[in-house]
């Protein structure tokens, strides 16, 4: 039967209650519940078609419970936004995830999600703190000495800032959230540990000239393999280092030692260049001297070989013919010795009477040519 706000509602009637008084002596007093359920009942049937009937207030009742499940379905519709991932979750178990967009779960309390920004590229910086200055609206930039000193190989001190840029591996979304509790701390703290970890096994004298790419690359994939161990779902995209230098306490001595070093590599690289200068140089030289004393030791052994050839000729012709060959050699020798000099040869037995001074020398000269005089014959 339908409830009637007269008497004390569904446990019978019973007496009523003032402000301020307290329960009369017959029967049970209503508790304030009572009266909140009896105003509900009062102002569910103003709304049921009917007036409340038994009949029309079930009909209601369906309609109200129709209404709430199609509002109950339809909370399940989401949107993720451009950045973003949706992860669905089953009673709090990880189910799937769904791209930026239009989506749909089924309704809480059944499926729940979570819309994390797994497709941002998050930027972290080491060793440095920029703080935005409201009143002037311009940045501070702070540093942060107990996360930018190391300590390198050779024992000594630098300061190093760096930038990290990380974000969300594709399909990690999963451990990304469940795996890790803080994100940004872990990777922070991997970065910082990794930094440390390859500076103090360096030299300070490549870290502050031409080894910063090696680094970045090593401490790059140092975290990447402590962010795989510990199932982060994590990708380091770039580790870019900002600012390597002695700490400011000491960088003036630093300064005059790198001015020693530079220049001591010039001078380096000055004897280098005058050594390579020289050096071939003198190779030359003595490559040019060994080829001439070869050329010359060739000369005289072709030549001994070409004399020593000549006389075997000679002999084996003078062992044939001995006069022949003696007379032969004796007129070439003589005429060898006289083809360069001027002769006048006397026949003694016909010029007895012939006077005994004579210019032989003149005799044998070319006479000059005479003048021709001028003006021709007349």
């Amino acid at each position: 039967m339908p409830w009637s706000n007269q008497g004390g509602g569904p446990w019978g009637p019973g007496p009523t209650r003032s402000r301020g008084s307290g329960p009369q002596s017959s029967g049970p007093t209503p508790t304030d519940l009572e009266d909140w359920l009896r105003r509900g009942q009062d102002k569910l049937r103003t709304v049921l078609p009917g007036g409340g009937g038994s009949g029309l207030g079930a009909r209601g009742f369906g309609i109200i419970a129709a209404i709430a499940a199609v509002v109950w379905g339809l909370s399940g519709i989401f949107v993720v936004e451009p950045d973003e991932l949706g992860v669905v979750l089953r009673f709090g178990q990880y189910v799937r995830q769904v791209p930026p967009g239009l989506n749909y779960h089924l309704p809480y309390p059944i499926e729940d999600a979570i819309k994390p920004k797994a497709l941002k590229v998050n930027q972290m910086t080491i060793g440095l703190r920029v703080l935005d200055d409201a009143r002037r609206g311009s940045a501070t930039i702070r540093d942060v000495p107990e996360e930018s000193l190391m300590l390198t190989g050779d024992e000594n001190i630098v300061d190093v800032d760096f930038n990290v840029f990380w974000r969300v591996k594709p399909g990690g979304v999963g451990d990304y959230l469940f795996n890790i509790q803080n994100p940004e701390g872990t990777v922070k703290a991997v970065a910082e540990s990794a930094m440390r970890e390859v500076v103090g096994h360096s030299n300070i004298q490549p870290l502050l000239t031409g080894a910063r790419q090696d680094t970045e690359t090593a401490v790059h994939d140092l975290m990447q393999r402590t962010l795989d161990f510990y199932g982060s779902g994590i990708t380091i995209q770039q580790v870019q280092m900002q600012k390597v230098d002695n700490p400011a306490q000491v960088i003036d001595a630093a300064r005059d030692v790198q001015a020693a070093r530079a220049d001591a590599e010039r001078s380096q690289n000055e004897a280098h260049s005058y050594a390579n200068r020289v050096v071939p140089e003198a190779r030359g030289r003595a490559a040019q001297i060994t080829q001439a004393a070869e050329a010359y030791r060739e000369q005289t052994v072709a030549e001994a070989t070409g004399q020593t050839s000549r006389f075997l000729k000679i002999l084996d012709q003078y062992q044939k013919a001995p006069d022949v060959t003696r007379e032969r050699m004796y007129l070439e020798t003589m005429e060898r010795l006289f083809n360069g000099t001027d002769k006048v040869i006397l026949d003694a037995g016909q010029n007895n009477g012939v006077v005994p001074y004579l210019p032989l020398r003149e005799l044998g000269q070319p006479r000059a040519p005479q003048p021709q005089p001028q003006g021709g014959n007349r």
